[in-house]
């Protein structure tokens, strides 16, 4: 059985949570996510792993305490037990050696899966350009992280409270005008937030990929809970995804599907 190592909230409601895991540290990559079943009665949650340490066996993961299950998670102190930790789970990142100059778009806590990949590209010696959004400067999380491994970084807040005032996606055009175009953008955050800047990113050229989050149960895709729309045919992230071409993805019927249960849905990246 597995147990937590460490829990540090580390904004409102954000927990950075280091637990054992040796398989999964050792096989895990950038992209991949895990399901947790912290106790015999609890849900069954998917969570996206932030980084890992394959010596010690151990990964991290930020967790935000949205519903039942994630405060459940969040308020459990190290050593405590975990019933299962499935993964890694879903595909890997696809990682293009010939992308030299890559920019990353996230909103809030949607800096947690772009993080790897980030750091990926750095070492591959691309230049990493991070654009990082969030509603006010309380809610930012894994600044130094990510300075670490990019070579520019921008922040904006929806108050102005940090960095630019306004949006991520409001610092494209000027990290366009700073740094040149970019060979490709990822993007992780609310579904809106990936919607409009898949768009913005289309405008200057820029093909985008984005890390997709809809209602996962057994991560497999037996359930069929997480089937999104890419390019006109059903998809299923837990499987097929997370990360999927921006363009081709119905961010209507996502956000209509996330709508559907936002009441009960015990996850929101």
């Amino acid at each position: 059985m597995e147990k937590i190592v460490s829990s540090t909230e580390i904004a409102p409601r954000i927990h950075k949570i280091v637990i054992t895991a040796p398989q999964i540290a050792k096989m895990w990559q950038p992209g991949q996510f895990l399901i947790l079943h912290v106790k015999e009665d609890s849900e069954r949650i998917p969570l996206t792993i932030c980084k890992r340490d394959p010596e010690k066996g151990e990964i991290t993961l930020v967790v935000q305490a949205i519903g039942e299950s994630t405060r459940e998670i969040c308020s459990m102190p190290a050593g405590s037990p975990i019933r299962d930790v499935l993964g890694p789970l879903g595909m890997p990142s696809e990682i293009d050696v010939n992308f030299k100059n890559v920019l990353f778009v996230s909103g809030g806590i949607g800096i947690t899966p772009l993080y790897p990949l980030i750091q990926k590209y750095y070492e591959l010696g691309s230049r990493t350009t991070v654009l990082m959004g969030f509603r006010t400067a309380k809610n930012l999380i894994l600044e130094e992280e990510v300075r670490e491994v990019a070579t520019n970084t921008m922040i904006a807040s929806d108050d102005g409270t940090l960095g630019e005032k306004g949006l991520a996606l409001d610092l494209i055009a000027p990290a366009i005008e700073k740094w040149g175009k970019f060979d490709h953008v990822y993007i992780a955050g609310p579904v809106r937030m990936m919607q409009y800047t898949v768009a913005e990113a289309a405008k200057f050229g820029i093909k985008s990929t984005v890390s997709l989050n809809p209602l996962m149960i057994d991560g497999t895709g037996m359930c069929g809970g997480c089937r999104v729309n890419i390019g006109g045919h059903v998809k299923f992230a837990c499987v097929d995804g997370p990360e999927f071409d921006g363009e081709l993805v119905d961010f209507e019927k996502l956000a209509k599907k996330l709508g559907t249960y936002k009441d009960h849905q015990c996850r929101i990246r």
